[in-house]
C-alpha cells in the first residue's frame, strides 16, 4: 500500500499555523482539533516546519514562564522528515520508527499533500494484514 492511498482515505486537510503565532495559540489549536502536530506555513503557504506536542513540552520545561510570548518559529522543527505519495507504508513506518517521530508531512513536490500519524500507518498495516489473512484463508478453504 502506498502513502497516496492512505492520504486519499484519510483526507488531505491539514491543520496549519503561522510561524509568528504564539505557543499558546498552537496549544489551543492542538487541543481544539484533538491532534498532535501543526504544520507551519509561511504567507505563500510554503512549508517551513512542524510543531508537535513534544516540541511544546520541551519548551515548557525550559521556559514555562515565557510560553505566552514565545513564537512557533522559535520552537518548531525545521529539519523536516517528509513522505511522498509514492512511498510504501512499510518504508514510512521504518522511517518514523527510526527517527522517533509520530507525525509525517506528505509532500507532493512543493505542495503539502497531507499529514499522517504513526497511528494511521499502524492502522493501515493492520488492515492490509487482515485483508491478506482473509484472502489466504478463503484460498485454503477452496482447495
Amino acid at each position: 500500500m502506498k502513502i497516496r492511498d492512505l492520504v486519499r482515505g484519510k483526507g488531505t486537510a491539514v491543520v496549519t499555523i503561522r510561524p509568528e503565532a504564539t505557543i499558546h495559540e498552537a496549544v489551543t489549536m492542538l487541543v481544539n482539533h484533538r491532534i498532535g502536530s501543526l504544520v507551519v506555513l509561511d504567507e505563500q503557504r510554503r512549508v517551513m516546519g512542524i510543531i508537535t506536542e513534544r516540541d511544546i513540552l520541551r519548551e515548557c520545561a525550559a521556559r514555562s514562564d515565557q510560553i505566552k510570548q514565545t513564537r512557533v518559529q522559535d520552537v518548531m522543527t525545521t529539519n523536516l522528515i517528509i513522505g511522498v505519495p509514492d512511498d510504501e507504508i512499510s518504508y514510512v513506518m521504518g522511517i518514523m520508527t527510526h527517527n522517533r517521530i509520530r507525525h509525517l508531512p506528505i509532500m507532493d513536490g512543493e505542495r503539502l499533500a497531507g499529514i499522517i500519524s504513526i497511528g494511521d500507518v499502524v492502522k493501515a498495516q493492520l488492515e492490509e494484514t487482515e485483508f491478506e489473512n482473509r484472502y489466504l484463508k478463503d484460498y485454503i478453504q477452496r482447495q
